[in-house]
């Protein structure tokens, strides 16, 4: 089956990663190993921001990565930052909660909008806000070496990223106020036992992992994808008589798709399909 893309997408001008797309997936990396991939205090954020919307605008993603260069995924806030109340934690409380709600809670806003699949390679410790990045995910798969930790509490704050909202969706409010309200830090290994890890595995194996159930995704029907990844979320939030509607209206689309017809053929051919998102 044929995943190659039908033509090379610009992609966006980022500041602190790099951005690849290559068989319909995009592969977002963070390169600020200097600062553990701080998510506050460089322009990290932003590039999330930023290559979600575009993501959401190209036929050509299927599945979207994220991952981090060096030895975390994420360590969340810049702590030296909040000490010298500088960068987002500097000024008054107004002037705070305005920085958060135009920085940091932009990224669940977009992810939670991501309407193809977002698979985490948590390839390193993700603590705090970076813990939280990866619980907005849709699937997550680690590294031996990952830790995570909601370690708000430890630092005198809330988890102003919206992270209470998420943990508790992903494993149950009992087991998620035990981790909140402890800030205690988790191995991978227990986090999988939860159901935080779909996967871990060593170090070198993290990638091609990752890769091999992102081309799995990337295989599928481009538009229905989307579609089913919006029926997902619209699941989450909607009472059953209005989510059937949705479904209906989601299904008479896809059965309108080229692609649809041409899964029916391969099916009916004993054959694999070629699908051009159509």
């Amino acid at each position: 089956m044929s995943t190659e893309t039908k033509n090379t997408p610009a992609l966006p001008n980022l500041q602190d990663s790099s951005l690849s797309l290559e068989n319909r997936i995009a592969t977002l990396t963070f390169q600020r190993d200097d600062v553990r991939n701080v998510l506050t205090g460089s322009a990290l954020a932003e590039d999330i921001v930023k290559t979600v919307h575009w993501a959401n605008r190209e036929p050509e993603v299927s599945v979207l990565v994220v991952t981090g260069a060096g030895s975390a995924f994420s360590s969340g806030g810049n702590v030296k930052d909040m000490y010298d109340r500088a960068e987002s934690f500097s000024g008054t409380t107004i002037d705070i909660q305005n920085q958060y709600r135009r920085g940091i809670q932009q990224i669940p806003l977009a992810l939670h909008l991501a309407e193809m699949p977002v698979i985490a390679a948590v390839n390193g410790p993700a603590i705090g806000a970076g813990f939280d990045l990866a619980c907005m995910c849709d699937i997550r798969i680690a590294s031996t070496r990952a830790k995570i930790s909601e370690s708000f509490i430890n630092l005198g704050i809330t988890p102003g990223d919206g992270g209470a909202w998420f943990l508790q969706r992903l494993i149950g409010y009992q087991k998620a106020a035990e981790m909140t309200f402890t800030g205690r830090l988790v191995t991978a290994e227990e986090a999988m036992k939860l159901g935080i890890f779909l996967e871990v595995v060593e170090p070198e194996a993290l990638m091609p992992r990752v890769y091999e159930l992102a081309k799995q995704i990337a295989s599928k029907p481009p538009l229905t994808m989307r579609f089913t990844k919006r029926l997902m979320k619209l699941a989450q939030r909607s009472e059953l008589p209005d989510f059937l509607d949705y479904c209906a209206c989601f299904q008479g689309m896809s059965h309108h798709t080229n692609d649809h017809m041409e899964a029916v053929a391969a099916f009916l051919e004993k054959r694999s399909p070629h699908f051009r998102g159509e």
